[in-house]
């Protein structure tokens, strides 16, 4: 079935819906996106099966060894669990309870990458006054590069049990990558800063994907489009004995890319870029990755001097902000 997408105005159209949702909101919705409902309650049925069917013993064996590189579990911490598909499938060994399944999952990987990452990345472009592929040839699924198949899943806890305070069950951070993707489920507990600079709840579409834009696209934009705020609390009473299923996606440009402004963007020209990095600090995707990922929860973070409830800490000479 033909969707908006699918034409050139239509395109034009959702761009600037993208430009409106993105500026005024931090996220968007996505529907009519290529699965059917049965096709994703199937992946989360296998994303389900990574976690209940798995002993703790073969968890251990496939618990990846580079923090930097989204394969395999991460060791669980009490109240979640992690485990990450690279986008080729088969660059990683998996548990025996999802080989038989590892197809399915290619499929997947191929969906999310070429028909929503790309369609985002070319309306991205389209909000930029740019040509529709300057964001796509950033990302070739054939280029080296970490983008991945995420599930997370969250445990129940006790109120007194909240790990980070404040019933917060993960600090409010932004992405590291470029854009990613979330597919709806009805157990609350996401919320997104605002620019009111409230936490508000993101609601539950069925079959819906819940789309931000992380530290890639920040950097690449200029700052025009900030990377989106957002943390895990605790369900909504009703839901709180419940165990909260994640399936994402979670793009990155290629490896090799620098992350400097897109400065010949017409729109940016316009509307001012601010650069993050002296020239010769600059990070590639991959740089920036590992920077990120081997300071987690080793960084000192310092009260920030302006803001409450927020910790910083300094990568490259930028500010990358921790909330509560």
């Amino acid at each position: 079935m033909p969707t908006k997408a699918s034409t050139p105005e239509g395109r034009s159209e959702l761009a600037l819906q993208i430009h409106k949702a993105l500026k005024d909101v931090g996220f968007f919705y996505a529907i009519n996106h290529g699965y059917t409902s049965a096709q994703t309650a199937r992946v989360f049925d296998i994303a389900s099966a990574t976690f209940d069917l798995v002993s703790d013993e073969e968890k251990r064996d496939y618990t990846g060894k580079d923090t930097s590189v989204y394969r395999g579990y991460k060791p669980r911490k009490a109240w979640i669990e992690n485990y990450a598909v690279h986008r080729n499938v088969t660059a990683q060994d998996h548990p025996a309870i999802l080989r038989p399944f590892l197809p399915e999952l290619a499929a997947f990987t191929r969906h999310n990458h070429d028909n929503v990452l790309q369609s985002v990345l070319r309306l991205l472009s389209l909000s930029l006054e740019l040509p529709e592929d300057t964001l796509t040839k950033l990302h070739d699924f054939e280029a080296a590069g970490q983008s991945a198949i995420s599930f997370i899943k969250y445990h129940p806890r006790g109120e007194c049990d909240a790990p980070e305070g404040n019933n917060v069950w993960l600090k409010g951070h932004t992405d590291i990558g470029t854009v990613t993707i979330l597919y709806s489920q009805p157990i609350g507990g996401l919320q997104i800063l605002s620019k009111d600079n409230k936490w508000r709840w993101i609601k539950h579409i069925d079959n819906a994907l819940v789309i931000n834009v992380g530290d890639g696209i920040e950097y690449l934009s200029g700052g025009y489009y900030p990377a989106t705020r957002h943390r895990v609390i605790q369900p909504p009473v009703d839901q709180r004995n419940i165990p909260r299923l994640g399936v994402f996606y979670f793009a990155m440009a290629n490896d090799s890319v620098r992350l400097s402004p897109l400065d010949h963007s017409p729109l940016l020209q316009k509307k001012g870029i601010n650069k993050y990095f002296e020239a010769n600090m600059v990070p590639t995707m991959e740089e920036w990755r590992r920077e990120r990922t081997s300071r987690y929860g080793r960084s000192e973070l310092k009260p920030s001097a302006t803001e409450e409830r927020v910790e910083e800490e300094r990568i490259r000479g930028t500010v990358i902000k921790h909330f509560n």
